[in-house]
């Protein structure tokens, strides 16, 4: 993987937060930076998990993997990490911060009155 969103100093602020290190109980992770790599393309780009490069494993894995992390508030921890850090501030940002257009919201569209309809032509 030639290009990385994480600079190693930011790496190196949020890796002993991450589950499956040498020193965790159970199974050691195969490469979190990898995995972290994966989901930072995901949210940058908004491609579908489906649309994953095979450079960062296999997507449904990954997916599954990201849910399991999610449930146990891994990227909370990790979000307070770098929440100092200028350059990622506005990386977690979801729909709930966002603001949409009126009319994606369901917004009523003014009916089209045509001129020729309006003078009463046919």
């Amino acid at each position: 993987m030639d290009r990385k969103m994480l600079r190693d100093d930011q790496w190196e602020r949020i890796e002993q937060l991450l589950p499956g290190k040498a020193s965790d109980r159970g199974v050691t992770a195969k490469d979190n930076r990898r995995f972290v790599e994966a989901v930072l393309w995901i949210m940058r780009t908004g491609s579908p998990w489906r649309d994953l490069p095979a450079e960062f494993g296999h997507w449904h894995r990954t997916y599954v993997r990201f849910s399991r992390w999610r449930k146990k508030g891994v990227f909370e921890r990790i979000a307070q990490a770098m929440r100092s850090d200028a350059d990622m501030e506005h990386l977690f940002i979801d729909s709930t911060i966002v603001r949409a257009h009126q009319h994606s919201a369901g917004a009523q569209k003014k009916p089209v009155v045509r001129k020729s309809a309006a003078r009463g032509v046919g």
